[in-house]
């Protein structure tokens, strides 16, 4: 499965939305470099609270384009605004198991490590937001479509336009959980 690269985003604090950028350095074992999420333990504040020497399992955050064309109706949302490092097209990123392995560009590997929890600072951003991006199934199960979250196994940089080749780990799929 192929898929592309369309943006990549970066905040070196801790704000909601990142800014697009002309590329980033994916860093191994850390995460985006210059991103305030980079490091080899949690960076997300309210894990940080709990317990600072967690593994940070959320080093690159994707989304994929997708979700903004089915929210476009309700919700003008663009690259990066959503707090994503990399914003893809031609991947159903939601329907990678655990442990998959993302290539992107020449030298990056990312490993998908589950779901992003959606906060209510997306309403925060754009009221109702938080809404579109949780659902819940037939059976009351949580949907969650705010992206997932990832590690880096190898570092390299990361520009728009890069081709993105998934690779599945092997079966048993462990299906995505939040991180």
């Amino acid at each position: 499965m192929l898929g592309t690269v369309i943006a990549v985003s970066l905040s070196s604090k801790h704000t909601f939305s990142k800014d697009n950028q002309e590329r980033i350095q994916l860093v191994k074992g850390l995460g985006v470099e210059g991103d305030a999420h980079f490091g080899s333990t949690v960076k997300h504040r309210s894990r940080v609270a709990q317990n600072p020497n967690q593994p940070n399992l959320r080093q690159v955050h994707l989304i994929q384009n997708e979700l903004f064309e089915e929210l476009k109706d309700d919700f003008t949302v663009e690259p990066g605004q959503m707090g994503e490092n990399i914003t893809t097209v031609g991947i159903n990123l939601l329907e990678l198991p655990t442990d998959t392995k993302l290539y992107i560009g020449e030298k990056a590997i990312v490993q998908v490590t589950g779901l992003r929890n959606p906060c209510g600072q997306i309403d925060d951003f754009k009221p109702g937001l938080l809404k579109a991006v949780v659902e819940k199934d037939a059976n009351g199960n949580l949907i969650r479509k705010a992206g997932i979250m990832g590690i880096v196994l190898e570092s390299g940089e990361v520009k728009p336009g890069d081709a993105i080749r998934v690779e599945y780990p092997s079966k048993p799929y462990k299906k995505l959980e939040r991180v």
